[in-house]
């Protein structure tokens, strides 16, 4: 296997987590982005790439979190792990399908439309299936490829931060917008800023899933650079975020921030530059065949979790959940999660106000993902405990560093919980907690009625279909 430089690994590790679609959630929390930024890089994304580091290298097998926790933790609870990576799959994509409307009307000049619940709940039920389809009958992996990342992330990124930087110098922050003056008080969330505890959470989101690129410490030509890349990305990301939100919160006010239109401060920056129009038109285009990219890769990419977990015989065989196509998926969980999907984008029409319906979904995303990091750090505890003698390429610290890091993450995540559910109406509460909670109890359910003899039957399926 070949070894990846430093400078590659922060590349690969950008590119697992960076997106332009949060940006305008850093921008709406106002002043305190930067105690929130500071909080999710430090005290949240960082434990997660330091335990990811010392699991990934301890146990360098594919297999990734549920691997992880099913070794420390037990099978119930790496099963668990294992369907929550997957269930994320349902408000996510929402969330990320729900980018696309507003540059759709961007694109075709009718800006009206981005704002609408039935346009909206229209456009992710015919872009999720109609990715779901193509992935059916294409290998998108392969026809997409590394441009992907260039026309969805890194282009737009470099656009957006150019035009913000130079609208900034050219007017100041706008008296009328989200930030309109400073004083040292407001990056406290304190009083009327104690609104912001709503974007916390969304925040904290940016970061999820850049656990993953644990999986290339085994090529780094030095373990130790693993740490180094990491901050480095990390410190990255902050920047990238906070100087993007900044110059999107100082030219948009609070009641005009479009939480899912990833081209509103493009619109109004070009405006104050004077830019013909047709450049907006230009960057939805580039954004929606990004999202539209990312959105495949998810359609394809989290089944495989649940598909490893059909083989091993903890789903009923009845549900062909083991079966695979040619491009290595299974149909039977693509259409399932299409189904599911499209349920969930249904919050669309049951909550009138779009902004709502994005941060409802967008926090129970993330109370879901940090059930996940909770196993990770749990087991990472009880791994070095009960056996501190395994070999690793790279580890944290001693026994104190691995608690304190553990302890950390868990904490930071019961405050990121609490910020998700103290603000907000009693209907916003029940969405996120109810969406939640049926998803994180269900694997336990489904695990205690699990049948031994599932296992032996995927095995002759498979066999079997081996041989057609």
């Amino acid at each position: 296997m070949s070894t990846v430089s430093l400078g590659t690994f922060i590349g690969m590790t950008i590119a697992l987590a960076a997106s332009i679609r949060n940006i305008p959630d850093v921008a709406a929390a106002g002043w305190p982005m930067f105690l929130y930024m500071g909080i999710a890089t430090f005290l949240f994304a960082l434990p997660i790439c330091l335990i990811a580091g010392e699991f990934g290298s301890t146990f360098p097998e594919k297999g990734g979190p549920e691997l992880w926790v099913r070794n420390t933790l037990g099978d119930n609870f790496g099963f668990a792990t294992s369907w929550l990576l997957w269930t994320i799959l349902f408000p996510s994509m929402v969330v990320v399908a729900s980018a696309l409307p507003p540059l759709i009307a961007t694109a075709i000049n009718i800006p009206k439309l981005g704002t609408d619940n039935i346009f909206t709940l229209i456009v992710i039920l015919v872009s999720f299936w109609g990715m779901t389809f193509l992935n059916r009958v294409l290998d998108m992996a392969q026809i997409t490829g590394k441009w992907a990342n260039w026309i969805g992330i890194y282009i737009p990124f470099i656009i957006m931060t150019i035009l913000g930087v130079a609208v900034l110098i050219k007017t100041g922050i706008h008296p009328n917008s989200i930030l309109h003056s400073f004083s040292p008080e407001k990056i406290i969330p304190l009083g009327s800023g104690a609104k912001s505890l709503a974007y916390f959470s969304p925040i904290a989101l940016i970061f999820v899933g850049i656990e993953l690129s644990s999986v290339y410490i085994t090529r780094l030509k030095k373990t130790k650079e693993y740490p180094i890349g990491v901050l480095a990305t990390l410190l990255f990301m902050l920047v990238l975020n906070l100087i993007n939100g900044f110059m999107e919160s100082a030219m948009i006010s609070s009641a005009k921030i479009n939480l899912n239109n990833i081209v509103q401060p493009i619109i109004i920056y070009n405006k104050i530059l004077g830019l013909p129009s047709w450049f907006n038109n230009l960057f939805s285009i580039l954004v929606t065949i990004g999202v539209c990219i990312q959105l495949s890769a998810w359609v394809s990419g989290p089944d495989k979790t649940m598909l490893a977990s059909a083989r091993d015989g903890y789903i009923s065989p009845k549900l062909k959940f083991w079966k695979k196509d040619k491009f290595g998926d299974s149909p039977s969980i693509m259409y399932v999660q299409a189904i599911i999907v499209s349920v969930f984008s249904c919050a669309y029409l049951l909550i009138p106000d779009i902004n709502s319906a994005f941060l409802d979904l967008v926090n129970a995303t993330n109370v879901i993902y940090c059930t996940v990091y909770v196993f990770m750090a749990i087991g990472f505890i009880k791994m070095r405990v009960k056996e501190p003698n395994l070999k690793s390429d790279f580890q944290v610290g001693n026994q104190f560093m691995a608690w304190l890091i553990g302890l950390v993450l868990i904490v930071t995540i019961g405050v990121i919980m609490v910020a998700t559910f103290i603000v907000g109406t009693l209907f916003n509460f029940l969405v996120v907690a109810g969406i939640s909670a049926v998803i994180i109890i269900l694997p336990f359910i489904f695990f205690h009625f699990k049948k031994p003899r599932w296992a032996t039957e995927v095995k002759a399926l498979i066999k079997d279909n081996s041989r057609k």
